[in-house]
């Protein structure tokens, strides 16, 4: 495993020292990331010899820097930010709001800020409006204001399932049957009728002739 190497940052680097500082790193963070942003430099034989020259012209640097700073920080402090994120009911969003979000923001009015350089305990889950501390170079503290937005969601209807809608058609039928049975009368009994009585006539006398 590879060890450490030393670089003299010529630039302050969050979370890890100020300009004109030695420290310790990987090989690949100087080499990938350091290095090519000239955010620091080498530490050689011949930049040792000549550390305390380049102490004195970081000195003067740290001075531009923070004049710099000092001016950047006061026109930041007058601006303010606005995201708009989805959000639910009582103005829970949907997600949350990170410092990269407000970065991006903040760097869209032609500023160069680093995320890292915000200080956020936790990421955002409500609207309203935030104040946040922000760090600039050379020690510099500002601020920024950040309004988080709601766009309201509206929410959908609950799908009715299969059987609510099976037992609302039955019960409507059932409903009309009950009507229906309401307003019929039962049919009447067949009744026979018996026919009516015919009277016989007395048969007549039959006279018998004499002999």
């Amino acid at each position: 495993m590879a060890s450490n190497v030393q670089v003299i940052l010529s630039r302050d680097v969050p979370n890890l020292g100020r300009v004109g500082e030695v420290v310790n790193v990987k090989p690949g963070y100087a080499r990938n990331y350091l290095l090519p942003q000239r955010l620091a430099m080498p530490v050689s034989k011949g930049n040792i010899a000549n550390l305390e020259h380049y102490k004195r012209m970081i000195e003067k640097r740290m001075g531009e820097l923070k004049a710099l700073s000092e001016d950047t920080a006061k026109r930041i402090a007058a601006e303010q930010v606005t995201i708009t994120a989805r959000v639910g009911k009582e103005g829970k969003l949907f997600g949350s709001v990170g410092t990269r979000d407000i970065a991006a923001l903040v760097n869209s009015l032609g500023y160069k800020i680093d995320h890292r350089d915000i200080k956020l305990d936790a990421p955002i889950k409500e609207v309203g409006l935030y104040t946040l501390p922000l760090r600039l170079e050379a020690d510099v503290e500002s601020q920024i204001k950040v309004i988080v937005a709601g766009e309201a969601v509206e929410e959908e209807a609950p799908a009715q399932d299969d059987k609510g809608v099976t037992d609302e058609v039955a019960a409507a039928d059932e409903g009309g049957a009950e009507t229906a049975l309401e307003g019929e009368t039962a049919p009447e009994e067949d009744t026979v009728v018996a026919p009516p009585a015919v009277e016989l006539a007395a048969p007549e006398a039959v006279e018998t002739p004499e002999t």
